[in-house]
C-alpha cells in the first residue's frame, strides 16, 4: 500500500510539474467557458443568435446562464471536447514513460510495476477529479456573476442534481483518461498514441454513427463504442441537446453507465498487465 500511495505521489508532482498538463487543463477551462457561458451571453447581450442558443427566446438563454442550469451545463461538453482532452492527459501520462525512459528506470530501480502503474492510473484519476472540481467552481462562479449582473435572485440547484452532474462527467471524463493511458501503453509513446486518441475520438466514432443510420450492423457496433456510452450517460442526465456534440440518447441510461464503467475497468487492467509483461529492453 505504501508503495502504491508513493508512487501516486511521485506521478502526481511529475504531472503538476509537466507544463503539458496545465496547457491541456488550461485549454478544457477555456472551452468549457466559452461554449458554456461566453456564446451565449453575447448573443444575450447582443440579441444575436448563435448555434448555442437554437433560436430560443432571450429569456430563455438568460435561464441557460443563471445557477439552476448549471448542472445540465457541466456535463454537456464533456462527451467530446471534455473526453477528448482527458484522453490526451493519460495518453501523455502513459506514453511519455516509454519516450524518457522513466518507466525503465522505475521498474528497475523502484517499487513493482504493479503498484508504479497503478500509483500512474490513480494520479491520472485525481488529474480529472481536479478538472472536473474545477469546471463546477468555473461555472459556479460565472452563472451567479450572470444572476447579479442582471439583477436575477441567485437560486443553486438542488445538491442531489449537482452531485448527480458532477459524477456522470468524472465518469465521462475518467473513461476517456484510462483509455487514453491503454493506447499509450500500446503505442509505447505519446505522439502516436495522442493522434490516435483523438482522430478516434472527434472523428472516428461520429463517421461510424453516421454510416450506422445506412448500415444496421454498424449502427448495432456503434451501441458499444465509447463515445455512444459517454453521450448517452450524458444524454440521460439532459436530454439530446440540437448543437451539443457528442451528446445523444442512442442506449438507455443505465445501460450507458454498465458500459462507461466496464471501459474504466477493463482498460485500467489491461493496461496494468501489459505493462508487467512487457519486456522494456
Amino acid at each position: 500500500m505504501n508503495a502504491l500511495i508513493n508512487s501516486t505521489s511521485a506521478e502526481l508532482l511529475r504531472l503538476r510539474k509537466w507544463s503539458a498538463t496545465w496547457v491541456v487543463v488550461g485549454a478544457w477551462m477555456a472551452l468549457a467557458l466559452a461554449f458554456g457561458y461566453v456564446f451565449n451571453y453575447v448573443a444575450y447581450v447582443s440579441g444575436e443568435e448563435n448555434f448555442t442558443s437554437d433560436g430560443g427566446t432571450r429569456a430563455g438563454l438568460l435561464a441557460q446562464m443563471l445557477p439552476p442550469a448549471l448542472p445540465d451545463i457541466l456535463v454537456q461538453g464533456l462527451p467530446m471536447f471534455g473526453g477528448a482532452l482527458a484522453m490526451v492527459i493519460g495518453a501523455l501520462a502513459a506514453g511519455n514513460g516509454f519516450g524518457w525512459g522513466t518507466w525503465k528506470t522505475v521498474f528497475t530501480q523502484g517499487p513493482s510495476r504493479l503498484a508504479t502503474v497503478g500509483g500512474s492510473l490513480l494520479a491520472v484519476t485525481l488529474i480529472v477529479v481536479a478538472m472536473i472540481t474545477a469546471t463546477l467552481a468555473l461555472y459556479l462562479g460565472v452563472s451567479s456573476l450572470i444572476a447579479v449582473t442582471e439583477g436575477q435572485e441567485i437560486v443553486m440547484p438542488s445538491l442531489e442534481a449537482v452531485l448527480e452532474a458532477y459524477g456522470t462527467g468524472f465518469l465521462v471524463l475518467e473513461m476517456w483518461a484510462v483509455l487514453g493511458f491503454l493506447v499509450g501503453v500500446l503505442a509505447k509513446g505519446p505522439s502516436i498514441a495522442v493522434g490516435l486518441g483523438l482522430v478516434w475520438a472527434l472523428v472516428v466514432e461520429n463517421l461510424l454513427r453516421g454510416v450506422g443510420g445506412l448500415i444496421s450492423a454498424v449502427e448495432t457496433f456503434t451501441h458499444v463504442l465509447p463515445g455512444t456510452a459517454g453521450g448517452s450517460l450524458v444524454g440521460a442526465l439532459v436530454g439530446e441537446r440540437s448543437g451539443t456534440p457528442g451528446v445523444v440518447t442512442t442506449i438507455g441510461g443505465e445501460q450507458a453507465l454498465i458500459t462507461v464503467a466496464a471501459y474504466v475497468l477493463v482498460a485500467g487492467v489491461a493496461a496494468v498487465v501489459l505493462m508487467r509483461r512487457r519486456d522494456l529492453a
